[in-house]
């Protein structure tokens, strides 16, 4: 049985507890991961502070040169970790591919960071005086991260937060924990010295124990809201910084001038991809007007038309969920839908795939939902699966308020021909993260990514320009440089500039 051990200070660790880690297409047991605790954290921990007593003192062309490197080690092992993500998520290779591609556009983001951390430079703001600023990273600091995107939610971080000068200790999703390993061993390829990327695998212990770590300047948590607040709130009361971004119900208005074809098509895509185990999927309809049957008949046909099978096998669209408790509770959800009062209008559950070989996995396939009020669990509940719900209303006000009446606000989608309604759309919904005509409404690196509500736990986004916030501090330097004939009398009054 292979392990999967700890990464620190450049070499594998072992430990001594361990979980199982599942191949959830075929549903049978594949590794088992090492469980840290404490003692490991603050291993780590010693490692990464000694390293960054020189990381920090490295050049900004050292460190550009480690992530032009590591950025050309993805490419190159771009097919190789998709399929270890595959074979442990559950998604498939090409969508694997495509949370690597999106992570890696935060190295080039990285890379450019010479650039992006320039300070200010202000002459003679008092006689003699000159002001200047820049700014320096934090120390050894943290990401905790999620099973859904093992390789992207990471490279959210940790690029940019050794790029700045710090030093990085990662605890994955022990769901899936090997795309980290494979990362470390990339870095250290690419130059990176020994100490700066770190990974210590496990639960709660090890959540805990970096929460508490006097070592961790600053922790870097993407998951579900309710451990959002937990780790903001003991991260906080423990003197650190804390990104905290939390769960979602993400949701795509559909109005009567929009394209059905091309809505659906979208809709389909962001609500069933990667078996809706994403915190951007689209797990909301709303319907406006006249739009509500013929989009329900499209996005019927269409779910229909989902390939469901393993994740490395060609031509599949969507693999199984996670782990079997995942599987159940979405198909109990579905039946509870069916209870409460909502039309199952395809029904994923029991799918069973025609080989063998899968008879035990974790799959359930596409399941639409109509007429979903939102008293509903259904609608209330953050599934994390293939389950899409539609709620209908009348006009576009309404979908705007249903959509601000819901205790989330991560990403929402308007699919429409009028830029009035665009505009209002934009301006008037709050959430964090919007698409016009795009369902899944993820930005780009160089700018930040994070809800609004409790998608957003604190105010620290993810990425872009607020990771370099995130992951330094300014200092503002004052300099008077007088020669001995241009003494100036000191004063007991406070300083002005004159």
């Amino acid at each position: 049985m292979k392990t999967i051990q700890h990464w620190i200070d450049g070499t594998a660790v072992p430990g001594t507890d361990t979980a199982p880690v599942f191949d959830p297409a075929t549903g049978r047991q594949q590794a088992q991961v090492v469980l840290g605790g404490a003692a490991d954290v603050d291993t780590a921990v010693t490692a990464a502070a000694r390293a960054f007593e020189t990381w920090s003192e490295s050049s900004l062309t050292q460190r550009t040169q480690v992530m032009f490197a590591f950025r050309q080690l993805l490419v190159e092992h771009e097919e190789e970790l998709g399929r270890i993500i595959s074979a442990e998520h559950g998604k498939t290779v090409d969508d694997a591919r495509g949370e690597i591609t999106r992570g890696r556009e935060v190295v080039e983001f990285a890379c450019g960071l010479g650039d992006v951390l320039k300070g200010s430079f202000s002459d003679q703001v008092s006689r003699g005086i000159d002001v200047h600023n820049f700014r320096q990273p934090l120390g050894v600091v943290a990401g905790i991260t999620p099973f859904n995107f093992p390789a992207m939610v990471p490279l959210w971080m940790h690029p940019i937060a050794i790029a700045t000068g710090n030093t990085f200790i990662l605890k994955p999703s022990e769901r899936d924990p090997s795309a980290a390993n494979f990362v470390a061993e990339l870095y250290q390829k690419a130059g990176l010295p020994d100490g700066v990327f770190n990974v210590v695998h496990g639960g709660k212990d090890a959540v805990d124990a970096i929460l508490t770590h006097p070592g961790i300047e600053a922790v870097s948590f993407v998951g579900s809201t309710p451990i959002a607040k937990y780790v903001h709130e003991q991260g906080t009361s423990a003197g650190k910084r804390v990104q905290a971004l939390g769960g979602a119900k993400n949701h795509a208005v559909v109005l009567p001038d929009a394209d059905l074809e091309f809505a659906a098509n979208h809709i389909t895509a962001g609500a069933y991809g990667s078996a809706g185990e994403r915190c951007m999927a689209v797990s909301v309809a709303v319907a406006v007007g006249d739009a509500a049957d013929g989009l329900v008949e499209v996005l019927e046909r269409k779910a229909r038309e989902v390939k469901v099978g393993p994740g490395d096998a060609p031509g599949v669209e969507m693999g199984p969920l996670v782990t079997k408790v995942a599987q159940e509770r979405v198909e109990n959800a579905v039946g509870t839908a069916a209870t409460q009062g909502a039309t199952v209008v395809v029904d994923g559950r029991g799918l069973k795939i025609d080989d063998p070989t899968y008879a035990d996995g974790f799959f359930t396939g596409p399941s639409l939902l109509d007429h979903v009020t939102v008293e509903m669990d259904a609608y209330k509940e953050e599934l994390f699966g293939p389950v899409l719900a539609i709620v209908r209303v009348d006009t576009l006000d309404e979908a705007i308020a249903v959509i601000n009446a819901n205790p989330y606000g991560n990403g929402t989608a308007l699919f429409t021909a009028s830029g009035e309604a665009a505009r209002r759309f934009q301006r008037n919904v709050k959430v964090g993260m919007i698409g016009v005509n795009v369902p899944v409404p993820v930005p780009m690196s160089y700018y930040s990514f994070g809800g609004w509500k409790d998608s957003l736990i604190g105010d620290s986004p993810i990425h872009g320009p607020e990771g370099i916030r995130f992951y330094t501090r300014p200092k503002v330097v004052t300099t008077r440089w007088p020669q001995p004939a241009q003494q100036v009398a000191a004063g007991f009054n406070f300083p002005t500039s004159s």
